[in-house]
Parts: structure tokens; C-alpha cells; sequence
């Protein structure tokens, strides 16, 4: 069993990652590349720069001092990075969560996700002391979505498509690039994807923005969408008319 993670960041009263008031949890690492990633400096993979390893029980304890302002609907929400990269840790994490009555929340890209042990058994696993999956749907078309993260999307449908078929509560995300994410046609396709899913309780548009470039700057990485605007109020109305209703 792992006993210890690295961790990215914490945050105490995270409003908008999953039902009520919630501890955020991000840990770090990720494969994926995704051209309008807020938060680089969390694809690190290694322990070089990373921060102090952290525990299940210091996560905790230190979530339940903020366990107040959860009221009926809150706990905690692990994103990333990718969680699903230290899935071992994330079950830990998860479990214990469950034995103190803390809600849990998993926020994923689910590019990890496969059919193949010994990933299956472990998600399964995991899945059992889950309340809600996050699930980002970047785009429809594989090459597309290649283009956009530096992997195809194959996997993370199919992931979709257990946790419709064994009941997990999801809640759908899409992140709304002009000219890359917004076109009716892929917004739609989405909405029929969506619509075959059972266990969808919520879907979210969140509109593309550029808050994080400074720590692409910093971290001398180039940045593709420098000159991609900001989606319009119109075109998140329109979105979330076509995925959301």
C-alpha cells in the first residue's frame, strides 16, 4: 500500500468542484498536454520539485478542521494534475475518507483509464468508495482531441461508458475554446453522447480563459492559444443551451 502522495496544492473552500463547500485536494502529475492548461506546473511527474510527499491521515485531518462549512452536500474533491496517476494513494485516500463519513468527489480527464489490469481492478476498486466523478470531456473527434492534449479520446468514452453502466453519478465538463471547442456540430455530437449516458446528473460548460499563462511564461513553455479570444457571453449561452438543457 502507498502510504504518501505528492500533492500539488490544497484548498480549503472550494465552491464550484463538485456539490456544497469542499476541501480541494490536487495532486500532482499528469500525461496529458493540453494546449489551454491552467495549471502546467502540475504535469511533473517525479518527486524533483514537487513539494513535500503528504499522507492520508495529514489530508484529512487537516480537511475535517474545515468539516463545519460542509453542511449536508460537501467533503472533499481530488483533481490534478491527474489523480488517477497515483491510484494506489487515491484508494487510500478514499476508503479512510469513507470510514470518517467524508463525501468524495474524484475530478479526472480519465486518461489513465483501461479495461487492462492491473489499472481495472485498482479503478473498480475505487470506484466502490467514489460519490461523484467529474468527468472533462474535451472533445469528440479523436484526432482532434490528439491535437488539443497530445492523446486521443478513446479511452476516456469508454471510461465514461462504465461509469454510466455501473451507476456512478457523473458530472460532465467542457472547457469552451472559441474555434476549437464551440462548433454546433461537436457541441452536438457531444449532447448525443451525453444524452446516452445513465447516470449524468450535471453538465458544465466552463469557458476557456487565460488566468494561467503567466506560469506558462514561466515555466518557458510556448503557449499555442496566445491568440484565441476568450469565449463571448453568446457563445456560452449557446453552448450551454445545446449541452446543458
Amino acid at each position: 500500500m502507498t502510504s504518501k502522495a505528492y500533492i500539488h496544492s490544497t484548498e480549503s473552500f472550494g465552491s464550484v468542484d463538485g456539490p456544497g463547500i469542499r476541501f480541494l485536494i490536487f495532486l500532482q502529475g499528469c500525461k496529458m498536454r493540453c494546449r489551454y492548461c491552467h495549471n502546467p506546473d502540475t504535469w511533473k511527474t517525479d518527486s524533483v520539485g514537487c513539494g513535500s510527499p503528504a499522507s492520508v491521515a495529514e489530508l484529512l485531518d487537516k480537511a475535517e478542521r474545515y468539516r463545519d462549512y460542509w453542511g449536508n452536500e460537501g467533503g472533499i474533491t481530488v483533481s490534478g494534475g491527474e489523480a488517477l496517476l497515483q491510484i494506489d494513494f487515491l484508494i487510500e485516500l478514499f476508503e479512510e475518507a469513507h470510514r470518517r463519513n467524508i463525501n468524495t468527489c474524484l475530478d479526472t480527464a480519465a486518461q489513465p483509464f483501461t479495461r487492462e489490469e492491473p489499472f481495472f481492478g485498482k479503478f473498480e476498486r475505487l470506484m466502490q468508495s467514489t460519490d461523484l466523478v467529474m468527468l472533462d470531456l474535451k472533445h469528440m473527434d479523436t484526432e482532434r482531441h490528439r491535437w488539443l492534449t497530445g492523446h486521443g479520446n478513446e479511452n476516456i468514452l469508454d471510461c465514461a461508458c462504465y461509469l454510466s453502466d455501473t451507476g456512478i453519478p457523473m458530472w460532465i465538463r467542457h472547457v469552451l475554446v472559441p474555434g476549437i471547442t464551440d462548433d454546433e456540430e461537436h457541441l452536438c455530437e457531444m449532447r448525443r453522447f451525453i444524452d446516452s449516458l445513465q447516470s449524468v446528473k450535471k453538465v458544465e460548460v466552463l469557458p476557456y480563459h487565460t488566468l494561467g499563462l503567466h506560469k506558462w511564461e514561466k515555466l518557458e513553455i510556448p503557449y499555442s492559444l496566445r491568440d484565441v479570444p476568450v469565449p463571448t457571453a453568446e457563445q456560452v449561452r449557446r453552448a450551454r443551451e445545446i449541452l446543458c438543457q
